[in-house]
């Protein structure tokens, strides 16, 4: 699932990437054609107003190419050709609408024609007489030839690049998608163990309970019936805590988990906290100690206080091993009050100890749900 993400993710960066360059290109490219067009432009518009006025002053003009590049047609006011040299054809020129339009307007006007040799520019320039009438037409036209071998050659630049530039994202793409994806992954796999966990957690005290219930059911009055239907409310409290840690949990995500201020005793809250541990310390031969000295004022949200150590609490007398003993005690210190949840197993191992905070974070001792691990203490302070 991750590679394809990784892959689409990729794909569309090189994709945007790709667009980028191609719009970067095209308006690179146009721009530069448009540039050299324009420039050639001004010496076309230039040379053929030199000999629109060799025109008007001699009558006739007569040019003689050495190549194809350049062409020049003498044209009268009603289109009849004067002189047109041998590569006017190859142009296509004479342009006669050309002709027209520049005699109704009378000034130059610039476009691009096409013949055997290709496109082509053309100057078309009035010849006026002394009074200013139009006595004629030149046009002057030269080959785009060379612009648009500038252009292919620019184009054979730039392609290799864009296409470098495309593989080298492509790359640096999967590089960045990986890191991207990274945290994406673990908190997936914290995720699935966490479900796993959860589903493990929730399949026990189930199973209890309707193990009890079945026995109940056989027996009604078997002479344990009291004590089966005890363990079997307490699998059902320790089913609905679970549960509501998951929906803690879920609104804690959504940012909707609200946190009260308000004073409240905490030793009230250790002791009605440890009551809900102390069938379960008992059915695994674990002492619940609590030690409070009187009340002990403090101020903050007493229900999620409670839910902090009834979570250590549930670590502390599963984890524990037989015999052993878990102690919850509470004062005053250094103008805060303070909850210790303290237990006899063998702890929790330095290496694992960075990551106690981690979200759904399990020392894998624990994950096999045996008598070890635990041993630890844990504290939760209250300014009063």
């Amino acid at each position: 699932m991750f590679d394809s993400i990784r892959l689409r993710l990729t794909l569309g960066y090189v994709g945007i990437l790709a667009l980028i360059l191609l719009l970067f290109g095209g308006v690179l490219v146009l721009g530069f054609r448009d540039a050299t067009v324009r420039q050639h432009d001004d010496l076309l518009i230039k040379e053929a107003r030199a000999w629109a006025a060799t025109a008007a002053r001699e009558g006739r003009v007569t040019m003689t190419t050495e190549s194809g590049e350049y062409a020049l047609v003498q044209l009268t006011p009603g289109g009849s050709v004067q002189f047109r040299d041998a590569t006017a054809r190859s142009l296509g020129l004479p342009a006669e609408d050309v002709a027209r339009r520049t005699v109704a307007e009378g000034e130059r006007v610039m476009v691009t024609t096409g013949g055997t040799e290709g496109a082509a520019r053309v100057a078309s320039v009035p010849v006026f007489d002394g009074s200013g009438q139009v006595t004629g037409v030149v046009q002057f036209g030269r080959s785009l030839r060379t612009e648009l071998e500038a252009v292919d050659r620019l184009l054979l630049v730039l392609i290799p690049i864009g296409v470098g530039s495309l593989l080298l994202a492509g790359v640096g793409g999967l590089l960045m998608s990986r890191r991207a994806m990274r945290p994406a992954r673990e908190a997936f796999e914290r995720q699935r163990a966490f479900i796993a966990d959860a589903s493990h957690e929730l399949k026990t005290p189930l199973s209890l309970a309707r193990i009890a219930g079945e026995v109940l059911a056989r027996e009604p009055e078997a002479p344990d019936a009291a004590e089966i239907r005890a363990r079997q409310l307490s699998e059902i409290d320790r089913t609905s805590a679970i549960l509501s840690d998951l929906l803690t949990l879920a609104r804690l995500d959504a940012g909707k988990l609200g946190v009260g201020r308000e004073t409240f005793d905490l030793a009230q809250v250790i002791f009605e906290t440890a009551d809900r541990f102390r069938t379960r310390a008992a059915d695994g031969s674990v002492t619940l100690e609590v030690s409070v000295p009187g009340k002990i004022p403090a101020r903050g949200d007493a229900g999620r206080t409670g839910q902090i150590l009834a979570a250590v609490l549930d670590n502390a007398t599963r984890l524990t091993p037989e015999g052993g003993c878990v102690t919850a005690t509470g004062n005053l210190r250094e103008g805060r009050a303070e909850a210790v949840i303290s237990d006899t197993g063998p702890g929790i191992p330095p290496d694992h100890l960075p990551r106690v905070f981690d979200r759904f974070y399990r020392v894998e001792s624990a994950r096999a749900r045996g008598k070890s691990g635990g041993g630890h203490r844990a504290r939760a302070r209250h300014r009063p």
